[in-house]
């Protein structure tokens, strides 16, 4: 029994010993050519294992997602997407970032614009 007691009070001390991360799964599709018509629209979305965005962006026409990264500062996710040359081909991209986090994040940074992460009730 003591050793049964001793088993599961170590599992629970090691299983509350994580350390901070950020990982995220990029999806995308190319629109259109040119950046003429990029949506405003920006959505969000929580679920259990992190948050979800939907937006649209202006990137370099052969835009692949080693061009993307995240890092953690403070409570904050930056994120950052390779801006296209002046003399490079654009095209507009539909874009599905997925982030999970740890510990929970309020920002997120993406190419310098903030947003409030408000959880809903």
């Amino acid at each position: 029994m003591k050793l049964l007691s001793l088993v599961i009070a170590v599992a629970l001390l090691t299983g509350c010993d994580r350390k901070p991360f950020v990982e995220h799964k990029l999806k995308f599709e190319k629109q259109s050519d040119g950046c003429n018509t990029v949506s405003p629209e920006f959505k969000m979305t929580s679920n259990f294992g992190g948050e979800r965005y939907e937006f649209q962006k202006c990137l370099p026409a052969d835009f692949t997602k080693e061009q993307m990264t995240t890092l953690r500062q403070g409570d904050t996710v930056m994120v950052s997407f390779k801006k296209p040359d002046a003399s490079q081909a654009k095209a507009v991209f539909s874009i599905t970032l997925d982030i999970d986090s740890y510990p929970k994040y309020n920002k997120i940074t993406i190419d310098g614009e903030t947003f409030a992460i408000i959880p809903s009730n």
